[in-house]
C-alpha cells in the first residue's frame, strides 16, 4: 500500500515548494489546501490534490482513514502576525484548533513524524538574536497559537508517542507567495505595490530589522529532516542570518524590480521592531544550508512575480475587533 506524505497547506507558498522537494525525494505526496491563501496551479501534476480545511475534523477523518499516511506536514495557516490582533477567533480556529485536529489524525493513525512549521513570533520581543533554549513570550496572537500547537507536540509525544520536529521560519519570501495578501509578506506587498505605480507602505519610520530568508534555502531542509531521527522532538529556528531594515528592502524591492519606487510612512503598529534568530543548532544537526543573497532571491522573486503579474488586494472579510485597527488595512 502506498505510503503518503500530506502537506496540509501545500498550494500555499512554502508548502509548494515543500511538495516538490518531497517529490524529488521520491515521496508520493497527498496535499489538502482550503485555497484559501494558496493557489493550485501552484501544485505539481504529480501530487494529489484534495481541497478542504483543516479544521474540518470529520474531513480530516476520512483522508486518515482512505490514505495511508507516514509523514505529515503541517504548513497550513493564516500567518498574519499583526492582523491576528483583530481576529483572535479566527486564529485561534485556523492556526490552533485546526492544528490539534491534525495532531488527533496523526496519534490515531501512527503517523511516523509530524513535521510542524512554527514561526519567529514566538520570541515576541525576546532580544536577537533569538536562540532555541530562550523561553518564549509571544506578543501576538499568531506566535501565542503557534507556541500552543508546538506544547501541544510536546505533550503528545509524552502522552502518546507522536514524534515531531518543529521548524520556527522567519520571513520568507520567494515564488508562489501571495502577492494579493496586503496583510502579510512584506516582500509581496512591496512588489504588487510597484507593479501598480503605487508607493510602498512602511509602518513607522521603517528601521524595523528583519533577516529575509529566500524560501529554496530551507524548503529541502522542511522536507528531508525526517530522515534524519535524532532531529526528532526538536525544536529549530531556519532562514537566513543578515538583517536588513525595512527601509533598506525597500530600496532592494525596486532594484530587484527596475522601478524607482516612492515611500509612504504610515502610523506606526504594535509589532516587534528587531527579529532575527541563531541558527548554530539548525547547522549543528543539519549541516550547512543554502543562504541565498537578499539581492539574489530579490531578482528570481521578480522574474518569477512579473510573470504572474498584478494581483488585487482583497479586505480581510470577517474583522473581529476594529479598536485600533492600522486605518491603512480599511483603505481599499
Amino acid at each position: 500500500m502506498t505510503e503518503y506524505s500530506l502537506v496540509t497547506g501545500g498550494a500555499g507558498f512554502i508548502g509548494a515548494h515543500v511538495v516538490r522537494d518531497l517529490l524529488k525525494s521520491g515521496k508520493s505526496v497527498l496535499v489538502l489546501d482550503d485555497l484559501s491563501g494558496g493557489f493550485e496551479e501552484n501544485l505539481p501534476e504529480e501530487a494529489i490534490f484534495i481541497k478542504g480545511s483543516i479544521t474540518d475534523h470529520k474531513l480530516l477523518e476520512k483522508i486518515f482513514n482512505e490514505y495511508n499516511i507516514d509523514y505529515v506536514y503541517h504548513l497550513a495557516a493564516y500567518a498574519a502576525e499583526g492582523l491576528s490582533h483583530f481576529i483572535k477567533r479566527f486564529n485561534y480556529t485556523n492556526n490552533l484548533i485546526g492544528s490539534v485536529n491534525l495532531i488527533n489524525e496523526s496519534i490515531k493513525h501512527k503517523v511516523k513524524c509530524f513535521v510542524f512549521t512554527s514561526s519567529i513570533a514566538v520570541y515576541g520581543s525576546l532580544p536577537p538574536p533569538m536562540k532555541e533554549e530562550m523561553t518564549p513570550v509571544p506578543e501576538d496572537p499568531y506566535g501565542v497559537a503557534k507556541l500552543a500547537v508546538e506544547q501541544e507536540l510536546r505533550v503528545s509525544h509524552e502522552m502518546f508517542g507522536l514524534d515531531y520536529v518543529v521548524f520556527r521560519p522567519h520571513n520568507v519570501y520567494g515564488e508562489y507567495q501571495n502577492l494579493g495578501d496586503r496583510y502579510r509578506n512584506v516582500v509581496g506587498i512591496f512588489m504588487n505595490q510597484l507593479m501598480q505605480d503605487k508607493p510602498l507602505t512602511i509602518f513607522g519610520d521603517g528601521t524595523q530589522t528583519r533577516a529575509f530568508t529566500y524560501v529554496g534555502d530551507i524548503s529541502p531542509i522542511i522536507a528531508n529532516c525526517v530522515e534524519d531521527k535524532s532531529a526528532y522532538c526538536q525544536v529549530f529556528n531556519i532562514g537566513a542570518d543578515i538583517n536588513y531594515s525595512i527601509k533598506d528592502l525597500a530600496s532592494e524591492v525596486m532594484n530587484a524590480m527596475g522601478v524607482e519606487g516612492t515611500l509612504r510612512f504610515t502610523e506606526a503598529r504594535n509589532e516587534v521592531l528587531h527579529a532575527y534568530s541563531d541558527h548554530s543548532k539548525t547547522i549543528s544537526y543539519f549541516g550547512e544550508y543554502a543562504k541565498t543573497g537578499l539581492t539574489e532571491g530579490l531578482k528570481k522573486m521578480a522574474e518569477w512575480a512579473k510573470g504572474v503579474g498584478i494581483k488585487k488586494s482583497d479586505k480581510f472579510g470577517n474583522i473581529e475587533i476594529t479598536e485600533k485597527l492600522p486605518p491603512i488595512w480599511l483603505e481599499s
